[in-house]
């Protein structure tokens, strides 16, 4: 995962983000900040996804939006 086009787009990712995951909420994006680990972390919480579950999705995520 590229970590640094999800924490220096973060803010222009978010909104996309919460599209694409509707369990997320504010304060979740709030909290993520631009951290996969925390990304990865709340869909595995939100949506019962396996850590490769979740590291592939957000992969999917940012390489549909490049």
């Amino acid at each position: 995962m590229n970590e640094d086009i999800l924490q220096g787009k973060w803010k222009q990712l978010s909104g996309g983000i919460k599209d694409q995951w509707g369990k997320l909420t504010d304060d979740a994006l709030t909290q993520i900040d631009g951290n996969s680990e925390k990304l990865a972390g709340k869909l595995q919480e939100l949506y019962g996804y396996s850590r490769e579950q979740a590291e592939k999705a957000i992969n999917d995520y940012l390489a549909k939006v490049r």
